[in-house]
């Protein structure tokens, strides 16, 4: 109580002067008393709760993501997916795939403010029954046609609503959603989720699963066949026109929405097995797949537009997400084969305002069972390699729309119980200031996952993992951070950044358990103060007129 007292007097006097130098030190104590009676912040109507991350946020060009009062934000979360049927997560209690308001309420607790949630397209327009693969109707060469009539608005709009319940209810916690197209080897007709049986055309050749781990399907011809006529749109039933008419419904669905923040049209887009010349090939094939005929790309910065298949549609994925969701960003990834072997993404600049450069992380050194490293110095150099690259080459994507790109955000990562692992990509992410997603929150059964990928365990206790997940970060920055230093042994966190003196909002931190100690912990700002109350999780921090750096630093205990 002295402590904030104390500080409430030493603000009072900077007001009058017009506020502190940057070399003046501010500190609040919060007691683990102040931190359970504060455990619930803020409050609906607490005026902290006004400015925390919340509504839409925007993609201006240059590694960060900006909301509404221009503060740098940066996203921490897990992703939530339902492979099984119904293909979506459910409020509905008992099942399996139920996610409840106590999973929303925890992942806030946990300071994540972000889930990627799952949608499969074979749950939006699964099609008539009875009509699977190589349907003639759908699978006959030729000219792509305008649609088949699979889309029914009713059975999609059904589906939707539950996805809905659950957006609802992150949202009430204070969680953005999001919603991610997944899908893992195409199908489940080769032994993977995604696409509907009436959209695999393999020109009759049979399917012939792989013994072993699900992911040996890769290797199968006739999934090549499968993606090879979704890519190039070469057959009559229109592939990509029909995926796309769904993603316009979803984009319809929630465009009103303020805790969406985004889509990602399809997770992993892969073509396995190309040479250099064949990588450049699906590379124009995939950003023509983002961008659609009227619009083609460049592979590289300056160089030539892209020539994109005749079979693609005129406005792609990307346009016609934007043209159904004037708001929302959209969460493109690279060729997902060429991250671990060290290939670059390829993917050139694209002419739309709102994207984000999305990539996921993993090494090939784990166990195929549990998904925990089998060498851990490998796979930490290989992931931290993958993270470093990709991180660069997001400015290849510069546009007039994006100058020096759009930002990056790791959508995936982890899938694994080791918390060495962890510990080593979160903190290089804290470097680049790089948002995330952990895979994932439950393992939900999982066909094309590892056994020790969920956050939380079947029992319902969380993973040796959650302590490195849920540690201390700035959540939104008023300003551009400059470096960030977190200890996890003894809970220590460091947080630099140069003041935007046009953001009148605050900093926020959210604290992390680590960096509560018996008593509590200390809070040391210069060139700014705290503003929020004492034992705050959302721990806030007003900068200083004037300060030309400012320096904010927890620790466990009391001042000193």
């Amino acid at each position: 109580m002295v402590a904030a007292l104390a500080l409430v007097a030493v603000a009072a006097v900077l007001a009058a002067c017009g506020g502190p130098p940057a070399s003046v030190v501010t500190r609040q104590h919060s007691s683990r008393a102040n931190v359970a009676a504060a455990a619930g912040d803020p409050a609906p109507g607490d005026p902290a709760a006004a400015v925390q991350v919340n509504g839409r946020l925007s993609a201006p060009g240059g590694p960060y993501l900006v909301d509404r009062f221009g503060r740098v934000v940066i996203l921490h979360g897990v992703n939530a997916v339902e492979k099984n049927p119904p293909y979506e997560l459910t409020v509905t209690p008992n099942r399996p795939w139920t996610f409840d308001a106590a999973d929303a309420r925890r992942i806030a607790a946990l300071g994540f403010d972000v889930v990627r949630l799952g949608v499969l397209w074979q749950g939006l327009e699964p099609g008539p029954a009875g009509v699977g693969a190589n349907d003639p109707a759908v699978c006959a060469p030729g000219a792509p046609a305008g649609g088949l009539g699979f889309f029914d608005a009713r059975t999609a709009a059904a589906y939707l609503a539950k996805v809905a319940k659950v957006v609802d209810l992150l949202g009430r916690a204070h969680v953005y959603t999001l919603l991610d197209m997944h899908q893992d080897v195409y199908s489940q007709a080769f032994a993977g989720e995604g696409a509907p049986a009436w959209a695999v055309c393999t020109d009759g050749q049979p399917v012939v699963l792989a013994a072993g781990r699900w992911s040996k399907n890769y290797a199968d011809t006739t999934l090549h066949t499968a993606m090879t006529h979704f890519w190039t749109n070469d057959v009559v039933g229109n592939l990509q026109g029909q995926f796309d008419r769904a993603w316009g419904f979803v984009a319809h669905r929630f465009a009103h929405n303020p805790w969406v923040v985004g889509y990602d049209p399809f997770n992993e887009p892969f073509e396995p097995n190309l040479s250099p010349a064949q990588s450049v090939q699906f590379a124009t094939q995939l950003e023509c797949f983002y961008t659609g005929r009227r619009h083609p790309g460049a592979l590289k910065q300056g160089g030539a537009p892209v020539t994109c298949p005749a079979g693609d549609p005129a406005e792609g994925v990307v346009p016609t997400i934007e043209a159904a969701d004037h708001q929302h960003l959209v969460f493109i990834e690279p060729d997902i084969y060429g991250i671990p072997h060290g290939a670059p993404a390829m993917l050139g600049p694209m002419p739309f305002p709102r994207l984000v450069f999305n990539f996921h992380v993993y090494c090939g050194a784990r166990s195929p069972v549990t998904g925990d490293p089998t060498t851990l110095v490998a796979c930490v150099n290989q992931e931290l390699q993958s993270m470093s690259r990709l991180e660069q080459e997001r400015a290849l994507l510069s546009s007039p729309e994006q100058p020096g790109g759009p930002p990056a955000f790791m959508s995936e990562f982890g899938a694994s119980q080791d918390p060495a692992l962890i510990q080593q990509l979160t903190s290089a992410a804290d470097q680049y200031a790089l948002g995330w997603a952990y895979w994932a929150w439950k393992y939900y059964d999982d066909p094309t996952g590892s056994s020790n990928e969920g956050l939380v365990e079947p029992s319902g206790h969380l993973a040796p993992t959650a302590p490195v997940l849920s540690a201390t970060y700035a959540q939104a920055v008023a300003g551009t951070p400059v470096s960030v230093s977190w200890t996890p042994l003894s809970g220590a966190y460091t947080l630099v950044y140069a003041p935007n003196p046009a953001v009148a909002a605050p900093t926020v931190l959210f604290v992390g358990q680590a960096s509560i100690g018996r008593a509590g912990y200390c809070t040391t700002v210069r060139g700014g103060t705290v503003t929020s109350k004492p034992g705050a999780r959302h721990l806030l921090v007003q900068n200083a007129a004037g300060a030309s750096q400012v320096v904010v630093t927890l620790a466990p205990g009391w001042c000193r």
